[in-house]
C-alpha cells in the first residue's frame, strides 16, 4: 500500500538538501518513488499522513547496541531492543557480539538474524567477535560468520589484547570486506579500575582508569591498520590524544573511521560524586571535561565519524549495588537523538545536515550496507524529528527493559515521532508499532 508523507521539512546532504526543505514523499513497495514540492504529487489510494512541518531524515542507524539476546534476554531482547530503537528514532542498529555464549560462530549470527526478522521490524546487523569467546586465544570462525551474514567483528567489552592476534585478525577482516571495530582498553594498565584517574578518582577513593589504557591500544591498532590495510573503526573513543591520533590516522590516508558516545560528550568525570551513582559507571569511564569538549569539537568538524549509544542495558537489581560491584554501562538508545538535538543542535554547535552524516549515512558507510537517502529509488528507511518537542528523560518513559541511563531528569528538545522502515512503521505519533 502506497505511504504519502506530506509537507515534510526535508533534510539530507546527500540528496542536495543541506538545509530543511518543504516536501511531499511518495513510497510503493518499500522505495521512495517520488518526491516534490508539497501538493505535486498525486495519488488517491494508500496511507496519507501530513507531517505539519516536522522533519523528515534518512533512517538513523545506531552502530553500537548490546541487545543481551541470547543468554541475558531479563536485561534486554531483540524485541524489546529493536523497540526500544524504533522509539529512539532509529530503523536500524549493529548487536554487539558479547552475549551469551558469545557470536562467534555462523550459526549464532544466524540465530540474531532469524529471531530479528521475527520479533522487530528494526533492521538488526549482526558483529561477530574476533577471536573465539572473546578470549583472545584463536581467532573466530570469521568466514563462517561473514557467510551467515555478520558485517563487522569485535571483541567489544574488553578489547583484544595480543597485538599478534590483532594482526591475524585484521589479516581476514580485510580478506573478507569487512571492518575491525577495536574496543581500545589494554587490560595491564586499566587492572580494576572503575573511574577516569584523576583528581575525581582520588577524592572518591576509587580504582583509577588511565587514558593511557585506551590510548596506547589506540595507536597500537593504527599501526596494525597501516600494517594490514584492514578497516579500523575505533569504538566509544573517550579522550583528546585518541581523538589526536585518528586525525592522523585520517591525514596520512589509512582507513581509519571513529564513534562518540552521548554520554562522553554531554558529561564528563565532575558529574560523580559521593551519591555513587552507579548509572555514571560505564566501559570506558567518563573522562574530563577537556576531554569531552574536544568529542564535541571533533563529531562537529567530522574528524568523528559518527554517534552511536554503545546501549548497554541492565536489570535494576545489578545496578543497586556497591560501585565497584555494579556492572558497566548505560542506555542510550532512546536518549541519544535528543540529546545531540538538545545539545549540539540547537545551541547552533552542530547542522542538522551535520546530524543526518553522523548519524544515517556514515554507520551505514563504514559497515558497508546500502545507502538511504531522500531520494527516488532508495530504501524507504525513514526518521520523523520534531525538533520542538520537549519532554524530560524518566525511568517510566523507556521501552527498553532496562532503566539504567546516565541522563534521568534531563530537559531535553526534541525527538522521534514516527519511524518507517521499508515503507511501514516502527513508530507512530511516538508510539512503537508491534510487528
Amino acid at each position: 500500500m502506497p505511504l504519502m508523507l506530506k509537507n515534510a521539512r526535508c533534510v539530507d546532504p546527500a540528496a542536495g538538501m543541506p538545509q530543511p526543505k518543504l516536501c511531499d514523499l511518495l513510497v510503493r513497495d518499500g522505495q521512495i518513488v517520488e518526491i516534490g514540492q508539497p501538493g505535486s504529487i498525486r495519488t488517491e489510494n494508500g496511507l496519507q499522513h501530513d507531517l505539519g512541518g516536522k522533519l523528515l531524515v534518512p533512517g538513523l542507524v545506531d552502530m553500537h547496541v548490546h541487545l543481551r539476546d541470547p543468554g541475558q534476554e531479563y536485561k534486554e531482547d531483540i524485541a524489546s531492543g529493536g523497540a526500544a530503537a524504533a522509539h529512539g528514532g532509529f530503523t536500524a542498529v549493529l548487536a554487539m557480539p558479547n552475549t551469551k555464549p558469545i557470536t562467534d560462530s555462523g550459526s549464532q549470527v544466524t540465530y540474531v538474524l532469524k529471531k530479528a526478522a521475527a520479533v522487530t521490524r528494526t533492521r538488526v546487523h549482526v558483529a561477530g567477535a574476533l577471536s573465539l569467546g572473546e578470549q583472545g586465544a584463536a581467532l573466530a570462525e570469521m568466514g563462517d560468520m561473514a557467510a551467515a551474514g555478520a558485517v563487522a567483528f569485535t571483541d567489544d567489552g574488553r578489547g583484544l589484547q595480543d597485538a599478534g592476534m590483532m594482526r591475524l585478525a585484521m589479516e581476514y577482516a580485510f580478506g573478507l570486506g569487512r571492518p575491525v571495530l577495536s574496543h581500545c582498553q589494554v587490560e595491564s594498565l586499566v587492572g580494576n579500575g572503575q573511574i577516569n584517574e584523576g583528581v575525581v578518582s582520588t577524592r572518591l577513593g576509587l580504582a583509577a582508569w588511565p587514558a593511557a589504557g585506551e590510548e596506547m591500544q589506540i595507536a597500537r591498532d593504527i599501526a596494525l591498520a597501516k600494517l594490514t590495510g584492514a578497516a579500523l573503526h575505533i569504538q566509544h573513543l573517550t579522550t583528546a590524544a585518541g581523538l589526536e591520533m585518528v586525525r592522523a590516522a585520517k591525514a596520512e590516508g589509512l582507513s581509519v573511521t571513529c564513534e562518540v558516545t552521548p554520554h562522553h560528550l554531554f558529561l564528563d568525570e565532575s558529574a560523580l560524586d559521593e551519591t555513587y551513582n552507579t548509572n555514571l559507571k560505564m566501559n570506558p569511564p567518563l573522562r574530563t571535561a577537556a576531554d569531552a569538549a574536544a568529542l564535541r569539537a571533533g563529531l562537529a568538524d567530522g574528524s568523528i565519524d559518527c554517534l552511536a549509544s554503545d546501549h548497554a542495558p541492565h536489570a535494576a537489581h545489578e545496578k543497586a549495588v556497591e560501585f565497584e560491584l555494579a556492572p558497566f554501562g548505560t542506555t542510550g538508545l532512546e536518549t541519544s537523538l535528543g540529546l545531540v538535538l538538545t545539545e549540539l543542535v540547537a545551541t547552533g554547535q552542530m547542522s542538522l545536515a551535520k546530524l543526518v552524516e553522523r548519524m544515517a549515512h556514515a554507520p551505514r558507510r563504514i559497515l558497508g550496507l546500502e545507502p538511504v537517502s531522500l531520494a527516488h529509488g532508495s530504501i524507504a528507511d525513514l526518521t520523523v524529528i520534531d525538533p520542538d518537542l520537549e519532554w524530560v528523560v524518566s525511568e517510566e518513559g523507556f521501552v527498553s527493559k532496562s532503566r539504567n541511563s546516565a541522563f534521568i531528569g534531563r530537559h531535553l528538545l526534541g525527538r522521534a515521532t514516527e519511524v518507517y522502515v521499508d515503507g511501514y512503521a516502527s513508530l507512530d505519533k511516538g508510539n512503537v508499532v508491534e510487528l
